[in-house]
Formats: C-alpha cells, structure tokens, sequence
C-alpha cells in the first residue's frame, strides 16, 4: 500500500504536467492581449539589442 502511494505521488504531478501542454482558447486570448500590450509598450519605449536578442531566444524556446 505505501508502494502505491509513494507512485502515485510521484506520477500524478508529472500527469499534471503533460496534460497542460494543450493550449485552449482562452490561454491563446490572453497571449494576443499580451501581445498586444508589449507592442503598445515598444511603441512609447522601442526596446534596445539586448532586449531584442532576449526575445528572440525565448521564442524560439518557447
């Protein structure tokens, strides 16, 4: 029994993960709002090279 148990408690966080890979509607809403706000900020304040290079490096790891 306490085999079980340290198991499940060792899967049901990793199951918890996987199942949050999927993007819904709303998780797509909120990045375009997102979005949408950083390219207002850019406009007031354009961003510097190293700003623009840590973009781009979480792009493409996202």
């Amino acid at each position: 029994m306490l085999t079980l148990l340290r198991t499940a408690i060792l899967v049901l966080p990793l199951a918890a993960v996987a199942a949050c890979h999927n993007e819904g509607p709303a998780e797509r809403a909120g990045e375009s709002i997102d979005n949408a706000g950083q390219s207002i900020k850019d406009a007031i304040d354009p961003p510097g090279p190293a700003e623009k290079a840590g973009r781009a490096i979480d792009r493409a790891v996202d």
